[in-house]
């Protein structure tokens, strides 16, 4: 007892308090208030009350009130000095006329406002009634027999005490009357929260009528208890009324005022006025926290009454209170005044029930406990639950609902009650098939939608796990739950208490089995079988697992097999729920079993071709269904030891090829799920010693997996609309093969891996998105190609072929106009690309190509057709750099295994009409070309040079091909200029192939009209051009230069204007200087300058004409260029008689840019000058002479000496 109690238990005179302490005055006695505490149903009581100050504890304890108080002589009381031991036995009425004057005074004094003065008269009030508390405790002794001899006056006057205090008690119960009474003025200061240290005279005059009842109460158990059980009459009352009043009945009497005023005045229009249904556990049922604690002190005052003195208990008075209220019979007589216009009894009831029974977890120290402080109230829970589910009143679920919330509350606070199951289970039994909805509460009346088997499941468990009581997820659990579901929540928390399997558990176990027959089981609507699926799976989680799971699949067995759709799905939903519980670690073969053979039947009906359309789509309902319930089984199954694959059977046989493009991907999902939970790739790192005992685990459904899923993977993979997780489904058997090589089927041995590579990523017929999405997902496992395959030849470099082909075909899911034309958005296209680029750029092979060729990636993320032209450039930078014959055939080789027939590949673009695709198989055979052009002029490569000059630059007609063309030319001319000098064997033909394409694509490309810009950007010109000579571009512009100005004759060639630009263009792009090369056009020139006389061609070749002469005169450095003198002496010889005066007019041309040529042919010029006049037999032409003249003023001494010479003839 030491430790329940402060120093406050010491008396003043105790060595432990101050000596200041001897004179003090009595402390200020408990009161209600509640100016500082806080709403708040769990919350702390007042410190100023009689539960914190601990008058409480003492009452119950037998202590004195105030052991600290009261201690001297004297005592002020309505200020005046008493004497302490005698006062109340010398002056009872005198004090009580006083406390009642005070009392009066208070009330008259309301017409006022002054706070201070009446807060005085009720602390006067207050403090009188602890005095008589304590002087009862310390001085009243039970009646003595009366001696024979003469008493003392006093001792007369103390014998009276208790009856003349019984009477006082009963006339201040008679003046304050009951709290129903009190006037509204008085009653609104309820309403008055949290303002500080100042009220109004009503709030104090409020809860002076508390503290006043209160204290009644008080003061006639410690007058009962020092009476020891001796009967206390009220004699002065019964000598004039003739009624019996005894200390226990006006207990009684008050006691039961009490109580139906608190229930009816404040709590009944309370929850009239203002509580919903949804606010039924957070709206309390008192106005001020003073009124709880009222109900508090009363309720452990009767419940010590009823354990100590064997009296009626706190619910004992509740139940009589409640039970006619709910009955509609007329209330006992003691209760008397309780309303009657309530709007809903029943739901009245329940509400102030749950909510009393909350104030139980106070302990008489006011702090909230978990220990049970007040007896349970199951027997009449039971009969309002009757009530409830009575057929005859046939609540609506929005009662019912509160009503089950209530007692799932009461549940959590007192222990489950088997009886109260077995009343709810009678009322829901009947009721199954309800849909239990609130319409006003919308879609938050509905309750969860469980839509798949672990969302069955955690509903199911949520159920089993109910939320602490003042928690929101509790008190919101009317809007969140439907009242079945609550009912859940109570039967889980019964069967909870009992787990060893004792007779309440057997009990609600056979209560429910006993309710289910077949005929029940076919009357079961969708929501009704939902419900039970979930009863049964509560129960499950709770008891025997094998017992209930094996009754509800009997049970289930009991609907027939042509059932809706809507049943079949829940059915297979609640039975892989029941199979995700098994996974404690029970074997699930049996339940699989009867689960596979529906599924199976299900699936045969959705594969029959008969089978209406409408009916294939309500039928995948449930196929569906059983996808996700099976996939959730597998993920959250620890080894896969328990037998799941029976739920893989042959039923996939029919259920995959009758799937549409939907269905097929949700199958294909689902497949993914099972894949990853087989892999074993995690384990091999960390727990190297377990593996073999792992495969065997994961053996059985690798083969059950091979069996009925991969056949149909491989019959779709050269769809070309493959579905969208095909690639996904492949890879994952792919890995699947790596770990556990053995279970994949005979066909694919002895090298699995390699086998599903070639049908899924490096088969040349695949559709390129397959393998875009496939090969990421093994490319990222690197392990695959440290293993190696040496039947395989090299891994690496299949599958960087298959990522060429993937490069060159990349826009072949794109129509016309460039729009992705495939179910995957354009965006995720391009990244896979990237991604499968950037990690085939990140193997070994290709990394050591890069870095031998200098040509490192510079950002992680490089755009696909620049990492091609990067790996093209590598290859040919590489096979340049080998000096070995071996290590350059070899090169070849495997440079030719990357690109694999890319004019296979490129076929499908070539006859496409989408130009992005053309122009990207163009230019990339154009890199080719170009970049690996010494290895192309191979003999092993050769071929495939051939083939790329006739099947893309000399096709017979171009149509489509003439922007890609135009586009990619330069390239090509460039590679096969270099080819053609460096081959060995084919160097001819190669020189004749570039002339075919020289001549084609020069007058292809070239504009009727001459136009600058469009020659300027002319792709034999590009091609030919370069900053400085290599012998690459003089081989190339030699056969340019030998195919051009081609005269018929004495007829120019057409688009000579263009020709013309063109050369000119050419002769200023390069700075060639070789004689030998620039000589090449120059008869043509000179026909062009001494024949056409239209001013642009004469100027453009005339300024052709400059060029040439100029380079030719300058690479000449030790005389006259000997090929321009070869030139010009044929120029002469081939037009002597016939165009002589226009020969020396060009001459004329020549000689003033460089005289020294045209000096050297003086002596074939006069030669020449006098045949024609011998010819012609007329002497001398003078005319011609003339002309000749004219040329030989511009060529000096040599020409003067040559005019001196043909005057002397």
């Amino acid at each position: 007892m030491t430790d329940d109690f402060s120093q406050s238990l010491t008396p003043p005179v105790s060595p432990f308090a101050a000596d200041s302490l001897c004179e003090l005055t009595p402390a200020r006695p408990p009161c209600f208030c509640c100016s500082e505490t806080k709403d708040d149903p769990s919350g702390e009581l007042s410190l100023e009350g009689y539960i914190a100050r601990g008058s409480l504890k003492r009452l119950l304890l037998r202590l004195d009130p105030a052991p600290a108080d009261y201690e001297t002589d004297t005592v002020e009381i309505f200020g005046f000095p008493w004497v302490t031991e005698t006062a109340l036995v010398e002056s009872t009425k005198l004090l009580f006329s006083s406390s009642t004057l005070t009392f009066s005074t208070h009330v008259l004094g309301l017409a006022g406002n002054l706070h201070y003065e009446a807060e005085d008269l009720r602390q006067q009030c207050v403090s009188f009634l602890q005095y008589v508390k304590v002087f009862v405790h310390r001085y009243v002794e039970p009646i003595s027999p009366p001696d024979a001899g003469p008493s003392h006056p006093y001792e007369e006057m103390e014998a009276q005490l208790p009856s003349s205090l019984l009477e006082e008690l009963f006339g201040i119960t008679l003046l304050i009357g009951r709290l129903k009474d009190l006037p509204a003025n008085v009653q609104s200061a309820f309403t008055i929260q949290n303002q500080g240290k100042i009220f109004p005279p009503s709030w104090h005059l409020l809860h002076l009528h508390l503290d006043i009842h209160w204290s009644v109460l008080e003061i006639l158990h410690l007058l009962s208890h020092k009476m020891q059980g001796q009967v206390v009459y009220a004699h002065q009352f019964v000598n004039l009324t003739g009624e019996n009043l005894t200390d226990a009945s006006l207990f009684e009497e008050h006691l039961c005022s009490l109580l139906c005023d608190l229930t009816g005045l404040y709590c009944l229009q309370k929850l009239d006025k203002s509580c919903m249904p949804t606010e039924i556990l957070s709206s309390h049922h008192y106005l001020c926290s003073c009124t709880k604690e009222l109900w508090v002190l009363v309720m452990h005052l009767l419940e010590y009454r009823n354990k100590v003195l064997h009296k009626q208990s706190f619910w004992s008075y509740m139940n009589t209170l409640l039970r006619p209220l709910v009955s509609g019979k007329p209330a006992a007589e003691q209760f008397s005044g309780l309303p009657t216009h309530c709007k809903d009894p029943l739901g009245f009831t329940w509400w102030l029930v749950t909510h009393v029974a909350m104030l139980g977890q106070y302990s008489r120290n006011g702090t909230i406990q978990n220990e049970k402080n007040l007896s349970d109230n199951w027997t009449f829970v039971e009969e309002l639950l009757k009530l409830t589910g009575n057929p005859k009143v046939s609540l609506a679920e929005e009662q019912v609902r509160m009503h089950v919330h209530c007692c799932l509350s009461l549940c959590l606070l007192w222990e489950p009650s088997t009886s109260a199951v077995s009343t709810l289970w009678e009322y829901y039994s009947k009721n199954l098939s309800a849909s239990f909805t609130v319409p006003w509460l919308g879609m938050s009346g509905l309750g969860t939608l469980s839509k798949t088997p672990l969302a069955l499941l955690e509903q199911a468990r949520s159920c089993c796990s109910p939320s602490p009581l003042h928690s929101p997820g509790h008190t919101q659990l009317y809007r969140s739950a439907n009242s079945f579901h609550i009912f859940l929540r109570v039967l889980a928390l019964c069967l909870a208490q009992d787990r060893a399997g004792g007779v309440p558990q057997r009990q609600i176990k056979g209560r429910i089995y006993s309710k289910f027959s077949s005929k029940k089981m076919q009357e079961l609507s969708e929501a009704g079988l939902m419900n039970f699926l979930l009863l049964f799976l509560v129960v499950a989680q709770q008891v025997e697992l094998e017992d209930v799971a094996s009754r509800a699949c009997e049970l289930l067995g009991f609907l027939p097999s042509n059932c809706p759709p809507g049943h079949r799905t829940l059915i297979w939903r609640g039975q892989l729920s029941l199979l995700l519980l098994f996974q404690r670690g029970l074997d699930v073969g049996a339940q699989a079993n009867w689960l596979a053979s529906s599924f199976i039947q299900t699936a045969k009906e959705f594969y029959n071709k008969n089978t209406d359309v409408s009916r294939r789509l309500a039928l995948w309902g449930p196929l569906g269904s059983y996808l996700e319930g099976v996939a959730e089984v597998f993920e959250t199954s620890p080894n896969l030891s328990l037998s799941e694959e029976k739920l893989l059977n042959e039923g996939f046989d029919w259920l995959l090829p009758a799937c549409r493009q939907s269905e097929l991907n949700s199958a294909l999902g689902f497949l993914q799920i099972v894949l990853r939970s087989v892999q074993l790739a995690p384990t091999l790192a960390w727990a190297p010693a377990t593996t073999s005992v792992v495969k065997e685990r994961h053996l059985s459904v690798a083969t059950t997996l091979w069996a009925h899923f991969f056949p149909f993977l491989r019959s779709l993979r050269l769809s070309q609309t493959p579905p969208v997780q095909l690639a996904d489904a492949a890879a994952g058997f792919t890995l699947l093969a790596f770990d556990l090589p053995g279970s994949a089927p005979q066909d694919l041995q002895p090298n699995p891996v390699q086998s599903i590579m070639q049908c899924f990523g490096w088969d040349d017929m695949l559709h390129p998105l397959l393998v875009t999405r496939y090969l990421p997902h093994l490319l990222q496992n690197r392990y695959i190609y440290l293993v190696g395959y040496a039947p395989c030849g090299s891994a690496q470099g299949l599958s960087v072929r298959a990522w060429f082909r993937c490069v060159l075909q990349q826009h072949l899911h794109k129509n016309a106009d460039g729009v992705c034309a495939c179910v995957l958005p354009a965006r995720t296209v391009e990244e896979q690309l990237c991604e499968l680029t950037r990690l085939v750029l990140r193997l070994p092979e290709v990394d050591n190509l890069l870095q031998r060729a200098g040509l490192q990636p510079t950002t992680t993320r490089l755009e696909t057709t620049s990492a091609l032209e990067m790996f093209v450039k590598a290859v040919g930078i590489v096979y340049s750099g080998l000096q070995v014959l071996s290590e350059r055939s070899a090169m070849v080789t495997k440079a030719l295994e990357y690109i694999g027939d890319i004019l296979k590949h490129i076929k499908p673009s070539l006859v496409s009409k989408n130009q992005e695709g053309l122009q990207l198989a163009y230019w990339t055979v154009g890199c080719i070309v170009k970049h690996w052009s010494p290895l192309l002029a191979t003999s092993k490569a050769q071929q495939l040079l051939f083939r790329i000059v006739d099947g893309l630059l000399l096709p017979h007609n171009l149509t489509q091909q003439d922007k890609a063309l135009r586009d990619s030319l330069p390239l090509y001319l460039q590679g096969l200029s270099v080819a053609s000098t460096v081959s060995q064997s084919q160097g001819a033909y190669l020189k004749q192939q570039l002339r075919s394409v020289t001549r084609r694509y020069l007058n292809h490309f070239l504009p009727a009209s001459p136009s600058m810009g469009i020659i300027a950007n002319h792709p034999v010109l590009l091609g030919a051009c370069e900053a400085n000579p290599t012998v690459r571009g003089t081989a190339l512009r030699r056969t340019i230069l030998e195919s051009f100005l081609q005269f018929k004759g004495h007829a120019p060639p057409p688009r000579l204007a263009s020709v013309l630009m063109f050369l000119l263009e050419l002769l200023r792009r390069n700075s060639d200087s070789d004689p030998a090369l620039l000589t090449l056009v120059l008869p043509s020139l000179l026909r062009c300058v001494m024949l056409v006389n239209e001013p642009q061609v004469k100027k453009t070749s005339t300024d052709a004409l400059q060029l040439v002469v100029e380079r030719c005169a300058a690479a000449s450095i030790e005389g006259p260029c000997e090929q321009m003198i070869t030139v010009l002496r044929s120029f002469v010889e081939e037009n002597e008689g016939v165009y002589d005066r226009q020969v020396y007019s060009v001459l004329e041309t020549v000689a003033l840019l460089d005289p020294s040529v045209v000096q050297a042919l003086i002596p074939n010029l006069s030669l020449s000058l006098r045949n024609t006049e011998h010819k012609r037999g007329l002497g001398k032409n003078i005319a011609l002479r003339s002309a000749y003249r004219k040329l030989l003023c511009l060529l000096g001494e040599s020409g003067q000496a040559e005019i001196t010479s043909l005057e002397a003839d």
